[in-house]
């Protein structure tokens, strides 16, 4: 009787939705009833699916299966967002959202504390990265994954949530805590930091477009200027996956004048095409500027390098960005869920489109510039469309290491930093730290026994299990190959000596400076900062790029 009433109801909102249908959709009516025929096939199958079917079922696990699927062969950024996972959208959107401010991951069996956000409940509390949460309010929480954790801590602000913490000591030993946390409505910086790189040159970090990042870039940018003497700025769009459209218009706004065409959007509901202009007066249209973005700038940071570019305000160095030239929505569905959805795509001033036209596993594909469509910037210089923007000055991303990688993936390089910390109460000055115990470091590997496997490991080890088969193996010298391999891994640590003690110099800032001090330890090794510093300390260079 249950699964009646439900189907039954199931059946009048298909009739909503298809009479809906009929009112709004321009297309011809033999969509909506292709639309109708086949959401009545697939009510019928989920029904007699339940009602007949061998074993019990689930209906909300079997739907969810049904709409990752749908999910699955539309793009990559129309996804379906349940009432779980709303707080980490918020925190996406917003930069925002209620909890005790702190990024985590699982680590082996319980989720751990990541990193800290400043003056968060978790800061507050005295919590340190490496913490890890054994319980909540009593309840343990053994292979919780984050999204269980973010679940559970969100809630309203205020209230209060007893959590179990155990934390590494000296002698490889863990102490164990209980303490009470009151949520907040936690607020992540878009700016963590600006400050100056040379006598004249300043930097500006945005890391993500959520609520106030104009402004936030605007105030950074205005106390620069009164401050300083300054004669360049470098405006950092590195690994910015985007956020809020409304603050990619604000950003550029920072930039450019008040009236100025950022983007318009343009899909198949004509009533929704818009084009977004500037509204406000300027922070400053003559320093100096070099835009970084690299292959994980996209989507708002698209926009705003594309912008800067279209309209020649400054110069963009690095590597050709993302590709994400799509617009999303975001659409109640009922039961606090919601579908966030591709609309329309943006174009921003000079005409070209970002949005990438090829993918392979699921990323863009880079095609050769004789095949991307041609427009011009306001100077007349050249910019293509067809798959992200290509900077006025390219320079070759560091290649992370498969060694680099395991160490990362495997938070080998984290647990060696909670150990460090141990023995240092603080870095009394940031500029001046250096981590000199790199065989402090190798030791450490060993003591862990780290190991890693390369693509060339799994090739080998497919190899030589063929060779089993084949009856080859007695012959096959396997162990010489092996022991090659063996060499050359090891003597990839030293050869990445420089990238890992930056890593964990980055790491060690981090767990005293917060944001703030991971980001100034990396300007002080960061090649694309010296190659943006040299560009703007030559003026002639500067303004030959432009033209």
């Amino acid at each position: 009787m249950k699964f009646k009433k439900f189907f039954l109801r199931l059946s009048f909102l298909i009739l909503l939705v298809t009479a809906g249908l009929a009112f709004t959709s321009r297309a011809p009516w033999g969509n909506e009833f292709e639309i109708s025929k086949n959401i009545e096939i697939f009510v019928n199958l989920y029904k007699t699916l339940n009602t007949n079917y061998v074993d019990e079922l689930d209906p909300s696990h079997l739907m969810r299966i049904g709409i990752d699927a749908i999910m699955n062969s539309l793009d990559p950024y129309t996804n379906y967002i349940t009432e779980a996972q709303i707080e980490s959208y918020r925190m996406l959107t917003e930069g925002r959202y209620n909890g005790f401010g702190a990024h985590i991951e699982l680590v082996r069996d319980y989720v751990t504390m990541i990193e800290i956000y400043e003056n968060s409940p978790a800061a507050n509390a005295g919590l340190k990265a490496g913490d890890q949460i054994t319980a909540i309010e009593g309840r343990s929480t053994k292979g919780k994954t984050p999204e269980d954790i973010n679940t559970i801590v969100a809630g309203v602000s205020g209230s209060e949530l007893e959590i179990t913490i155990s934390r590494p000591e000296k002698g490889d030993k863990n102490r164990e805590f209980t303490l009470s946390l009151a949520r907040e409505n936690v607020k992540i910086p878009n700016v963590p930091y600006y400050g100056m790189v040379s006598d004249d040159i300043g930097y500006i970090a945005l890391t993500t477009f959520t609520q106030e990042a104009g402004k936030n870039v605007a105030k950074a940018l205005s106390e620069l200027k009164s401050d300083y003497d300054l004669k360049g700025v470098i405006f950092d769009l590195r690994h910015n996956g985007g956020g809020l459209l409304n603050e990619a218009v604000n950003v550029c706004n920072v930039f450019i004048p008040k009236g100025e065409v950022v983007v318009t959007t343009k899909g198949k509901v004509r009533d929704w095409d818009r084009t977004f202009k500037t509204l406000n007066t300027p922070t400053d249209l003559e320093v100096p500027l070099v835009v970084l973005i690299d292959s994980k700038s996209a989507s708002a940071s698209e926009i705003v390098s594309g912008v800067i570019q279209d309209y020649d305000r400054g110069v963009l160095l690095g590597q050709r960005s993302y590709g994400k030239g799509l617009v999303q929505n975001t659409v109640d569905i009922g039961y606090n869920s919601k579908l966030k959805m591709t609309t329309s795509k943006y174009y921003i001033p000079s005409g070209r489109c970002i949005q990438a036209v090829e993918y392979k596993d699921g990323e863009p594909v880079n095609i050769p510039d004789d095949q991307r469509a041609r427009f011009t910037t306001r100077d007349g210089r050249t910019v293509l469309d067809g798959g992200g923007v290509k900077p006025d000055v390219t320079v070759g991303a560091a290649d992370q290491a498969p060694i680099v990688q395991a160490l990362q993936s495997q938070f080998v390089i984290f647990d060696y930093v909670t150990q460090y910390v141990l023995d240092i109460d603080t870095i009394a000055d940031l500029k001046a730290f250096r981590f000199t115990q790199w065989d402090n470091f190798k030791n450490y590997l060993q003591k862990v026994k780290f190991e890693y496997q390369t693509e060339t490991d799994k090739l080998l080890e497919k190899t030589l299990e063929q060779a089993k088969k084949d009856g080859y193996d007695k012959e096959f010298a396997a162990a010489s190959l092996q022991s090659q391999l063996a060499t050359i891994k090891k003597a990839e640590l030293e050869k990445n000596k420089d990238v890992l003690i930056d890593l964990i110099e980055k790491d060690i800032a981090s767990r005293f400076y917060f944001q703030n001090g991971k980001i100034q330890i990396g300007l002080r090794n960061d090649q694309e900062i010296e190659d943006a510093v040299k560009v703007l300390g030559d003026t002639g260079k500067y303004q030959k790029l432009l033209k």
